[in-house]
């Protein structure tokens, strides 16, 4: 998933809800392992938190199974979720 918030407070909220599905990876760039009814509800959480008008954004990019497991990392690890701190 990914977000662009203009609004330092909106952007806030969006990440410490993102914060609390899943993984922070870089920027506005979360990855998160959620079942359908908890992203309906984070879907639900995060529309609160934009302001479309002022062009706020956030993508969800969903995997298949056959494609998260083709995915392949380079270079180092990414880190564990407990040393993400901004």
């Amino acid at each position: 998933m990914t977000y662009d918030v203009s609004d330092d407070s909106n952007r806030r909220r969006v990440y410490r809800t993102l914060e609390r599905y899943g993984a922070w990876r870089q920027y506005s760039v979360f990855e998160l392992d959620v079942s359908e009814s908890e992203r309906v509800e984070l879907e639900d959480e995060l529309e609160g938190h934009i302001e479309p008008a002022d062009g706020d954004r956030v993508r969800l990019y969903r995997l298949c199974e056959a494609c998260q497991e083709a995915t392949t990392d380079l270079g180092t690890e990414p880190p564990d979720e407990q040393s993400n701190v901004i």
